[in-house]
């Protein structure tokens, strides 16, 4: 079982890369860990928000397996306290029988297959977070989740 984080769209900006980077080094002294990133869609101009969302989702869906567990980072998704956080993903861990895959779509969301293949979905915060912004806080939050389930002095409550 590894985790895996799905993007659609390259991370821009070299803040944001050296910091998912960071996290993304300490992640993986717990569980293995990969990012992948689904290039950007080209001629969006001419597509109207609902094609992109269908072309990006077709695009997700081509870079999962049966056997993972995706959630999807959503808005609407099912909000924790890092603690909690940390004990959901342990269970999920404990009882995953492919790989775990956290996806993060593009600016206009899912397509309805995506959110149909999707186990679950996860909200960060009631605020809105640019879908660049997501990445650095997404791996931070799944690094503190770690350091809470290993009692790892990383998370102060």
């Amino acid at each position: 079982m590894k985790v895996k984080f799905l993007l659609v769209g390259k991370t821009v900006g070299e803040y944001l890369r050296e910091g998912i980077a960071l996290y993304q080094e300490r992640i993986r002294h717990y569980v293995p860990f990969e990012i992948v990133e689904i290039p950007e869609l080209k001629g969006v101009s001419a597509m109207s928000q609902e094609q992109i969302k269908n072309r990006e989702g077709e695009l997700i869906l081509r870079n999962l397996r049966e056997s993972d567990d995706v959630i999807l980072l959503d808005e609407r998704g099912k909000r924790f306290r890092s603690v909690d956080w940390a004990r959901h993903l342990e269970q999920r861990i404990a009882h995953a029988r492919g790989d775990i895959v956290f996806v993060t779509g593009g600016s206009y969301g899912f397509s309805k297959p995506v959110y149909d293949r999707a186990a679950s979905s996860l909200s960060l915060s009631d605020m809105t977070f640019s879908h660049q912004l997501v990445r650095l806080i997404f791996v931070e939050q799944l690094y503190r989740a770690f350091t809470i389930m290993r009692g790892e002095p990383y998370h102060h409550e």
